[in-house]
């Protein structure tokens, strides 16, 4: 194959053959997302704790800081009376009906009605239905109001006069205007429906003292039955014959009415002509009616729950970061060969098997060779094989990887030279080497001229070398590296520790001497978009990439 010309590589050179991918499932489509949604929580469970705790958290202490309010309950049922005309020959029945009942409840609801009970309670003056104080955003606008308000007087002096006019008459209606938002408080705060399709009204009123809420429907009850009997009492005074014991009767009905109506109590006496029938009065409430805390709590859970789901399904759409092998496949077309652990030993973490941790990265480590044995077969069969590693971002921790590879293929009987990025020689090296890859292509160095460096049986040689005029200078696709690189092929198999793909193109040209190389990826560092960027680098550079590494996962 030609190394030098850019393009698509022929199927024929590539290493690692792949069949057909299998088309998917069509019955797969709603299991797959649950799949992937089960997946993702469970990824993110702590942030979903932490998210549902914080929401439940919250809502407790806003529902500990809302004012407690009680609520009581009178219950009425409609019944209409008969209306006897005396002198008369005609004895009206009401009748009612669904529409009747309709406007029953709407007279409960009249302003009349209601203002009647306002009054008689003489609930004007009461401090929780007067004005409430400025809210928290008001109180941060007033300041800039009284500035703007401040410049506008500077700018227009000839409309203080007019402003002062209407500020005169906004005191003088004070009065008025405070007992409209008392009673429309009043108002807000009691309600009147119907139990379900039968003639059983309800009323209720809220409050934040306990002992006013059943003082006030059982008012309002009063009021009700004080207006049905007051109207039968006019009608039978208007009839020329009415006995006086009928209209005693009415009386006495409309004086305990009124009576009741002003207590905020019952009427004492039995009113028989009313057209509703008291079956539950008011109690005063055992315990405030909200707010309630125990669904506000749920309330707040359930809504962190969401923001964390949320956050989630924002961080997988906007985060291209690399999770999971398979991810990386689908999103690369890259067959991702290993997933290496996270591991605390830098220097020979394969050589400890005295963790649980270490025997997951040194059996990553194991299936990571045996991949590459696999993929480069056919070359193994001719001759020794040359594997570059690189970085597709710094801190990879391709180096590492690529140490505790060479440590593996030296402990299965098998001579390994690894050329390092580092300068430096990792632990206490008894025989450093002389020179670099970079000195024998600036210096015209001869193999017998060039020591290597020795770590636990693997001969060692760095690829920068200390001198940065000579790091400037180097080329290292000389042929003097081609041959360093093929005698060191001849002794056993060849590991290059590239040079990160964002630091410099020396791995672009030290691609080219191997035979295959894989592309490192950090877990949750490198993006998926760095892994295609170096793939397509080095495919221009004419090197064989037979899959990618994500290195530092999470175990």
């Amino acid at each position: 194959m030609t190394f030098n010309s850019p393009g698509p590589l022929e199927r024929a050179s590539r290493l690692w053959h792949l069949g057909p991918m299998p088309p998917e499932s069509a019955a797969d489509g709603p299991l797959a997302l649950l799949r992937i949604a089960c997946s993702l929580a469970w990824r993110n469970k702590i942030r979903l704790i932490t998210c549902t705790t914080a929401g439940m958290l919250l809502a407790f202490f806003y529902a500990q800081s809302l004012p407690r309010t009680y609520t009581a309950t009178a219950t009425l049922l409609l019944e209409p009376r008969q209306l006897a005309y005396i002198g008369y020959d005609a004895t009206m029945q009401q009748s009612l009906d669904l529409n009747s009942a309709e406007s029953e409840l709407q007279i409960v609801r009249s302003e009349r009605l209601l203002s009647a009970v306002f009054d008689s309670l003489n609930l004007q003056d009461d401090p929780e239905l007067g004005p409430q104080g400025l809210s928290l955003l008001e109180r941060i606008i007033a300041p800039l109001q009284d500035f703007v308000r401040s410049l506008m007087d500077d700018d227009l002096t000839t409309l203080d006069k007019t402003s002062r006019d209407t500020a005169d008459k906004s005191l003088n209606s004070a009065g008025e205007n405070a007992r409209r938002v008392a009673f429309s408080n009043f108002v807000k705060r009691l309600s009147a429906r119907r139990v379900g399709q039968s003639y059983v009204v309800e009323i209720d009123y809220s409050s934040s003292n306990p002992e006013r809420p059943a003082k006030i429907a059982n008012a309002t009850v009063s009021g009700y039955i004080l207006q049905s009997v007051a109207f039968k009492e006019q009608m039978a005074r208007a009839g020329s014959e009415t006995l006086q014991g009928r209209l005693d009767a009415l009386a006495a009905q409309v004086a305990a009415a009124q009576e009741a109506m002003k207590n905020g109590t019952l009427p004492a006496v039995a009113t028989p002509d009313a057209d509703g029938r008291i079956i539950g009065a008011a109690l005063p409430p055992l315990s405030p009616s909200s707010p309630r805390t125990s669904l506000i709590t749920a309330l707040g859970g359930l809504l962190g729950l969401i923001f964390g789901m949320s956050t989630i399904a924002l961080s997988v759409a906007f985060d291209r970061k690399v999770r999971s092998a398979k991810t990386l496949t689908q999103e690369t077309g890259i067959s991702c060969l290993a997933t290496v652990p996270e591991s605390r030993d830098r220097t020979s973490p394969v050589l400890h098997m005295d963790s649980k941790s270490h025997r997951q990265y040194a059996a990553a480590i194991r299936d990571l060779r045996t991949s590459i044995d696999i993929s480069c077969a056919s070359q193994r069969r001719e001759r020794n094989i040359v594997i570059g590693l690189v970085g597709a971002r710094t801190s990879s921790g391709t180096s590492t990887l690529c140490l505790s590879l060479a440590q593996l293929v030296s402990r299965s009987g098998r001579h390994v030279t690894l050329f390092r990025s580092a300068v430096e020689m990792p632990g206490d090296s008894p025989n450093p080497p002389s020179a670099s890859l970079a000195d024998v292509a600036v210096a015209n160095l001869q193999l017998d001229q060039i020591s290597f460096g020795n770590i636990g049986g693997i001969e060692v040689l760095p690829i920068q070398s200390k001198d940065l005029q000579t790091n400037i200078f180097a080329d290292f696709r000389h042929p003097r590296i081609s041959r360093i690189i093929e005698a060191a092929r001849l002794k056993g198999d060849v590991i290059l520790d590239l040079p990160a793909l964002d630091t410099s193109m020396d791995a672009l040209a030290l691609a080219f001497h191997a035979d295959a190389i894989l592309v490192i990826a950090r877990a949750a560092r490198t993006a998926i978009e760095d892994v295609k960027d170096a793939h397509q680098q080095l495919r221009r550079a004419g090197a064989t990439v037979i899959g990618t590494v994500i290195n530092r996962a999470r175990s």
